[in-house]
């Protein structure tokens, strides 16, 4: 139903597609080619809500949607992920926070369900992003002034949910906050997006792996008052044989 388009093309706008409610937006999109009854929907919310629910639940969804989480006035839905119950989930926050700890440690719930801590955070702060212990061997974390780095996840100890977990990033004026964190591989390439619309790519394997407590390297020179939005990892490089030397 979504046309193959440019690069440049402005796409299929999303209210052909689906009906959503004022001042609702897309948080995930997720492929997958069947239900499974050993699968489930992993969601997080900003104020460090977790919540996991059999994907059998979301059968049949009609074009209007069906109820995912019961969120409260000043909270939204950030990340959603397909587990199968024996991953790790790795909280992550603004403020450079993170927290690691098994998903078993979330109650499956239903669909109407709010679901339940799964990081503290301080006052100011909010959840950013999600990821799998399983995604990749390292935890790659980005500014929204274009510094970043990687982290070995196993640096990254599991914990009990519901902490507020360690600190991952150290936030200076120089780096912004946290706006991205993604689980990689090293064969992996980075896609990031500005404000202004402009996409970098960038290969992990140049991007410097550094301990949990640091600001790491730039990634993009940006124009004042212009940051970093997003960061989507690509699948691994494809290799031209007359690019080998």
């Amino acid at each position: 139903e979504i046309p193959e388009s440019s690069r440049t093309a402005r796409g299929t706008a999303i209210i052909n597609l689906l009906q959503l409610m004022p001042g609702e937006k897309i948080t995930a999109v997720i492929p997958f080619k069947e239900y499974e009854e050993d699968k489930y929907l992993f969601m997080v919310t900003k104020r460090g809500i977790a919540k996991k629910t059999p994907i059998l639940e979301y059968f049949n969804i009609r074009k209007s949607g069906l109820q995912a989480i019961n969120l409260r006035d000043d909270d939204e839905l950030i990340e959603v992920k397909i587990t199968d119950n024996k991953k790790d989930i790795i909280m992550v926050t603004k403020h450079g926070q993170c927290i690691r700890f098994h998903e078993k440690d979330v109650r499956t719930t239903g669909r109407n369900s709010m679901g339940v801590i799964g990081m503290n955070l301080s006052y100011d702060d909010e959840v950013v992003a999600m990821q799998l212990n399983t995604q990749g061997t390292q935890l790659l974390l980005v500014s929204e002034y274009g510094m970043g780095k990687c982290t070995n996840i196993e640096e990254f100890t599991p914990q009990h949910r519901g902490g507020k977990g360690i600190k991952c990033y150290k936030i200076t004026e120089k780096t912004g906050n946290v706006v991205a964190a993604k689980a990689v591989n090293s064969d992996n390439e980075v896609m990031l997006i500005t404000t202004e619309g402009i996409i970098i790519q960038i290969m992990v394997d140049e991007i410097s792996i550094l301990g949990r407590i640091t600001s790491g390297v730039k990634l993009i020179d940006l124009d004042p008052n212009k940051e970093i939005v997003v960061a989507s990892i690509t699948k691994v490089r494809d290799v031209i044989p007359e690019d080998i030397n």
